[in-house]
């Protein structure tokens, strides 16, 4: 390759720093290892996961060619007696549960355990009485999952609201104030979901807090979301552009995108090494995050990919 260059050109192998933490969290890794020991446990059964177990396409197509199928969230009519049934990391709520053994479902949960003390905290305080505010996304399973654990309390109709941001909040707190909706609690205790930003969640209490006299702001984030974000922050100084891999769909991965767009001159959100932009390839230094639901073989397909190629100079 250097030999049809110009003896006028220098050529140079492209430097590819990772950042410290990046790829799959715990509760990813674990719904993976635990979907894949499943097909072992239950080799004579159909196996199919309640939704995409994971936010990556390359990964369900290999759980797919392992013989794991999707189940639809709205559909169970075609689970036969004895079909396994994997909850993903997500969480679902109690009611989900309850439906699928009735029609005969082996249940393998796989939720992550902070989802589930989050799920556990919730009903707590529902049972108590006390009336539970969830901050998240609204149609994300794992919000659907905590604010499902509320129902079942023994509580006489505890309340449970949903807030996705800072201005949901100001125009909640604006509705209550105009009559348009009941007045909010004087107690309650606010919950995350786990993946949601920490200046989000912030902002979020700090608006509740104006209008309810006795908030209980509970921790759930989870520490892998501020860990990669974190270290894709370090970067900085050191690369001259950010590769973000993951899967378009996935939350955690979109928000590293934002953060990367943010501080660095070339950044871009890839799924796999053939998406990579050409111009990283004229970069001598190139930095590599990713989000909490890539595999670590994408991962190093595309280092592989940026390290293998010669950089014109």
């Amino acid at each position: 390759m250097k030999e049809n260059m110009s003896q006028d050109s220098k050529t140079t192998q492209i430097s590819v720093i990772r950042a410290k933490v990046l790829g799959y969290c715990m509760g990813v890794r674990r719904a993976v290892e635990i979907a894949n020991k499943a097909l072992l446990d239950y080799p004579n059964r159909n196996v199919w996961t309640l939704g995409p177990l994971i936010h990556n396409e390359r990964a369900l197509n290999k759980l797919a060619e392992k013989g794991i199928k999707i189940l639809s969230e709205k559909d169970f009519s075609i689970i036969g007696n004895k079909d396994v049934v994997i909850i993903r990391a997500h969480g679902v709520p109690p009611t989900t549960i309850e439906t699928l053994k009735a029609v005969g479902a082996t249940i393998v949960d796989a939720t992550c355990p902070r989802v589930m003390l989050s799920q556990k905290r919730a009903a707590d305080y529902a049972a108590k009485g006390i009336a539970v505010i969830i901050a998240g996304d609204k149609n994300h399973g794992e919000v659907a999952g905590i604010a499902g654990c509320t129902i079942n309390s023994k509580a006489p109709s505890p309340k449970c609201l949903l807030i996705e941001n800072k201005n949901d909040a100001k125009n909640i707190i604006l509705a209550q104030k105009e009559g348009a909706i009941p007045s909010l609690p004087q107690q309650a205790a606010l919950i995350c979901q786990t993946t949601l930003s920490r200046v989000e969640y912030d902002a979020i209490a700090q608006e509740l807090k104006k209008e309810i006299k006795n908030l209980e702001v509970l921790d759930t984030i989870c520490p892998a979301t501020t860990e990669r974000q974190e270290a894709l922050s370090a970067l900085k100084n050191q690369v001259q552009g950010v590769l973000i891999v993951g899967g378009k769909n996935s939350a955690n991965t979109q928000r590293l995108l934002m953060t990367a767009t943010n501080i660095f001159t070339h950044a871009a959100l890839i799924e796999s090494a053939l998406e990579i932009p050409s111009i990283f390839y004229t970069l001598n230094k190139v930095g590599i995050a990713a989000g909490a639901s890539t595999p670590d073989e994408i991962i190093e397909e595309v280092e592989n990919a940026l390290k293998n190629h010669i950089a014109k100079v």
